[in-house]
């Protein structure tokens, strides 16, 4: 069995523009949902939840803005790019800095929006693969104790045993121990990893 096609939402409410972005979308490869309004939109999630959305700006019922900050917390992972006229370009820019991961000027070309969209796919696989990681991360730190979790976060810091030992007040001896211990739960072959991990579960690397 083939795989099923990617799926792109088109949000707009000319009728023109769905048309030819469906059509456009549907040449290139990919499985297009189109609906005329944000709420429309809205109401047909997360049954129907895209990889990426194309977003009109400049809609009477609700705007690209508005339905970008209500998908913050709908689908937080779905990358936006907004579509806007050339009198909205203020508006295309507070909604980059609202999220957005691109917005494309009418009259566009197709390459423009294959290549919006070509890049934003690929955001959100990068994204999705860092969100699993840490979720993977947040797991493996689960299983330490609370002093296994104090010696981690010292040794993510870069501290000596010696030093943890005076800071926990406890043996190096003992440090060594809770050491190999979060080591072995963490599964975490090397001081490096331990950084590594800590760094991915955005662990307070500061002073403690």
């Amino acid at each position: 069995m083939s795989e099923p096609a990617v799926l792109v939402a088109v949000i707009d409410d000319d009728d023109a523009v769905r048309d030819s972005l469906g059509a456009l979308l549907d040449s290139a490869g990919y499985g297009v949902d189109t609906y005329p309004s944000g709420p429309a939109f809205l109401n047909a999630l997360p049954e129907s939840l895209p990889a990426c959305a194309l977003v009109d700006v400049r809609m009477p019922e609700m705007d690209g803005l508005e339905l970008q900050r209500r998908l913050a917390g709908a689908a937080p992972a779905l990358p936006v790019i907004v579509i806007t006229g050339h009198g909205d370009i203020a508006m295309a820019v507070r909604a980059i800095k609202a999220g957005a991961v691109d917005f494309v000027e009418k009259p566009f070309t197709d390459r423009t929006i294959l290549e919006g969209i070509a890049q934003a796919l690929a955001l959100r696989e990068e994204t999705l693969s860092r969100e699993a990681r840490r979720l993977d991360v947040d797991r493996r730190l689960e299983r330490l104790t609370a002093r296994e979790r104090e010696v981690f976060e010292r040794l993510a810091r870069g501290s000596a045993n010696k030093v943890i030992a005076r800071e926990l007040g406890i043996s190096p001896r003992t440090v060594e121990v809770h050491r190999a211990r979060v080591m072995e739960k963490l599964q975490a072959p090397s001081l490096s990893h331990i950084v590594r991990m800590a760094m991915i579960a955005q662990v307070d690397m500061g002073d403690i």
